[in-house]
């Protein structure tokens, strides 16, 4: 039976949490949770067999084969790399993190080097799929590759962030368009899938990026695409709320352990 960890009690941590205490998981082992919250961590656990831990240090002296991460980027920086070299493989929602090539490339070699291996959760968005096979057929080919996500949410959806205004309250407007690189770094929290879908594909640095509001929009719609010669793949998903990208995680896991793997 293989373990696991949660970085991160916050909500989706605890919808992981919950399908595990409901069977979802059955073989995994939960041994800890880490919160800068050392109280989020103690009731994240509470009717597990978990340890509450207070530093990602004793969460990797666990050794534990998986480290679910469900905080921030700034946390899965923090530890990814040390977990990595120790032989304990990663499954990031702040996939955003890899849209820094330097972060990317320490983390790709450090799995190299220990055996470990980086989890991508499809998220909210998904047809991981599909779009590496075309991404792979056209450079083969020595085809042109366009790869990138539309993403379309409410007013609601990017308050607080440098991209609100209050006339999205009252028009759709396209708030922007550029690379996926840029668009994590003004919204570090709100277009991980972005980064995801552009790793799948051409990198964050060539995927295109669209966010458009519209006003009275509940969700987030996210569409990933891939267009080349001949070939073209898109993921339509919508989603109310953030619950989706927790339960990928959930789904991810059981593939990992499943006899059958759906890819």
């Amino acid at each position: 039976m293989k373990s696991f960890a949660i970085a991160g009690c916050g909500h989706l941590g605890k919808i992981v949490k919950e399908a595990y205490v409901k069977g979802y998981l059955k073989d995994y082992r939960l041994i800890a949770a880490y919160s800068r919250k050392r109280e989020d961590a103690q009731s994240l656990v509470l009717d597990t067999k978990a340890v509450a831990l207070s530093s990602m240090d004793e969460v990797i002296s666990l050794k534990p084969d998986y480290i679910v991460e469900t905080a921030s980027i700034a946390l899965f920086k923090e530890f990814a790399i040390k977990a990595l070299r120790a032989g304990i493989s990663v499954i990031p929602l702040s996939i955003g993190a890899f849209a820094d090539s330097v972060f990317k490339d320490e983390a790709l070699k450090a799995a190299e080097g220990s055996g470990a291996r980086i989890y991508i959760p499809s998220g909210a968005v998904g047809g991981f799929d599909a779009l590496t096979t075309i991404s792979l057929m056209a450079e083969a080919k020595g085809l042109e590759v366009k790869a990138g996500l539309y993403n379309h949410k409410g007013p609601k959806g990017l308050k607080n962030t440098p991209l609100y205004s209050d006339e999205l309250n009252e028009r759709e407007k396209c708030v922007f368009s550029g690379t996926t690189k840029d668009a994590i770094a003004i919204l570090p929290t709100k277009v991980n899938v972005a980064v995801a879908s552009s790793l799948a594909t051409i990198g964050a640095d060539d995927a295109i990026t669209e966010i458009t509001s519209t006003p009275g929009f509940v969700g987030d719609s996210q569409c990933a695409f891939i267009e080349t010669d001949g070939y073209r793949a898109t993921a339509d998903i919508y989603s109310a709320d953030s619950d989706i990208a927790a339960w990928s995680v959930v789904a991810l896991l059981r593939n990992i352990s499943s006899p059958m793997i759906f890819f």
